[in-house]
């Protein structure tokens, strides 16, 4: 069967060792201490002897590729892990069902990795000793890429599987990295990696790839990944939190697209547009969840939303309004998806139909940050809101409540009823005119919150003489009642537009617009800001 083999299992505690009762259920593991281990600097060795089968294709985590030079091996989820403990709740003892990622604390890590001789390894970590494993051609560049803003070819195509590429030609060679205040450790290896690398601000940024991976027919292939890659690390640098590590690697594989710390697995089949969106989508994680250590198992939206609504501006950034990956960060596209789902973001991802999980852990929590930042509190208040969350919870355990209050605090602004409306209810958003008629002091435009979803909302107001005029209707105005009317004094009115830009959800836009002679009036609305 699949799994671990466990072959031992030993525990050193001061000087005595020996070998603890221990239950295995699920994918978890508890061990049976003979002593409770002391608070505030207690220490406690345990050793686990284990070995598995490498799957074909295992749990959309690792798996093995074969290509025509050799076989992509990418291992990842390989070895035991401790809980975390939190003051929330306790020890997060929720089991892996795939769905719901994962929770891990922070810790350094000395890793060793035994392959045959003409096997390229890449890992989580910077490589301690490229005088045993690289040739001197290899060393030299890749430091020539440390400072290059230009790909650097490591193994070019042409050097894969040549006595040439590898410094020796038989025997096992072992491979050491040192990974710091990292979460987890992946790695890959093959004889059929084309290597290449690229240098930012002292990052060595680095791809690894089979000859399957190259582009053809015009397409953009793997041959660009490290140029998407440095893209990725330079931009989320600048805009929100500096990446804390000496190396990032991208590696394409049978794995569509998983995150690690400075290491991420594509698909080798991706090209131009979709490469590069994997490449960002994945390498984003960095800050959620590697930098910002949110529990997964509980909060998928925490990581995969907050990295989507990121995505979003690099994605903008690298290629402007040509970016096809944006196209479901509209509000219409949104508002559809709204109608069709009854489970509230606040689900545990295990427990959402799979069906749902893209929208409600990625889409809707990505396009309510966006939102936020672009229409609620604005871009100024909200950058520097978020840029607080990363820096105040770096290398923590934040819960929901943490990165709501850090918003309302550092913009200065209440955000209650769009917490609750957007994550924890399936509200839908729909306002619409419901009255226009004319009044002795002027146009009264009544709209109405037809819906239980509560935002802002912007008026547009086109007057007869070809005019425009933007109005800006705040949330209260729906604090105790569904319906609000604005007074338009002075210029005759033509037409009246809710959400002129069709940024909020909304999702019946029939009863937006407005467009006539206004009646005659029929009541005493109640107009003002």
């Amino acid at each position: 069967g699949g799994g671990y083999q466990i072959t031992q299992v030993e525990v050193k505690q001061g000087e005595q060792s020996y070998a603890p009762q221990y239950l295995v259920d699920d994918t978890r593991m508890r061990l049976v201490l003979r002593e409770a281990l002391a608070p505030a600097g207690g220490k406690v060795e345990v050793t686990i002897g284990y070995h598995f089968i490498i799957p074909e294709y295992g749990a959309d985590r690792m798996g093995r590729l074969h290509t025509a030079r050799g076989t992509v091996y990418e291992l990842a989820q390989w070895y035991p892990r401790a809980y975390v403990y939190d003051d929330v709740n306790g020890w997060n003892a929720l089991p892996y069902h795939g769905q719901g990622e994962f929770y891990l604390d922070y810790g350094n890590y000395d890793i060793e990795i035994s392959v045959p001789h003409d096997v390229i390894v890449v890992s989580t970590g910077v490589l301690q000793n490229p005088e045993q494993v690289l040739t001197p051609t290899q060393r030299e560049r890749m430091e020539r890429a440390r400072t290059s803003a230009e790909t650097v070819r490591i193994v070019a195509p042409e050097e894969v599987g040549t006595p040439g590429s590898r410094p020796r030609n038989d025997g096992m060679l072992t491979w050491r990295f040192k990974a710091e205040n990292v979460r987890d450790v992946a790695w890959a290896a093959s004889r059929a990696f084309i290597w290449d690398a690229a240098g930012w601000d002292g990052v060595l940024l680095q791809s690894a790839y089979p000859h399957e991976g190259l582009g053809t027919g015009g397409a953009e292939g793997w041959e660009m990944s490290t140029q998407y890659l440095r893209h990725t690390i330079r931009h989320y640098s600048e805009q929100w939190y500096r990446y804390p590590y000496p190396v990032a690697i991208n590696v394409a594989g049978v794995v569509g697209g998983m995150e690690y710390p400075m290491i991420v697995f594509c698909s080798v089949r991706a090209r131009d547009q979709g490469l590069f969106g994997v490449t960002d989508h994945e390498f984003g994680h960095t800050w959620f969840p590697m930098i910002v250590g949110s529990d997964e198992r509980r909060y998928a939206w925490m990581d995969e939303g907050f990295n989507t609504f990121i995505n979003y501006y690099s994605n903008l950034a690298y290629y402007g309004e040509q970016s096809r990956r944006n196209a479901t960060m509209q509000g219409e596209y949104i508002g559809g998806l709204m109608q069709e789902t009854d489970t509230p973001i606040f689900t545990y991802p295990d427990h959402i139909r799979r069906n749902q999980l893209g929208f409600l852990a990625y889409r809707k929590p990505g396009y309510g940050l966006r939102l936020l930042r672009e229409y609620i509190v604005g871009p100024e208040r909200f950058d520097a809101a978020f840029r607080a969350y990363i820096n105040r919870w770096a290398y923590k355990h934040p819960q929901p409540a943490d990165f709501f209050r850090t918003i309302e605090n550092v913009a200065g602004e209440d955000l209650d009823y769009f917490w609750r409306g957007w994550f924890y209810t399936t509200d839908t958003f729909d306002q619409g005119i419901t009255n226009v008629e004319t009044t002795a002091d002027g146009t009264a435009v009544t709209i109405s919150n037809l819906d239980g979803l509560i935002l802002p909302t912007t008026l547009q107001i086109t007057f007869a003489d070809g005019s425009t005029e933007r109005r800006r209707i705040p949330a209260l105005a729906w604090a105790t009642t569904d319906t609000f009317t604005e007074l338009v004094a002075g210029k005759p009115v033509a037409s009246v537009t809710l959400d002129p830009d069709g940024l909020l959800p909304d999702v019946d836009r029939t009863n937006d617009t407005w467009t006539g002679t206004a009646a005659p009036r029929r009541s005493n609305a109640q107009g003002g800001r």
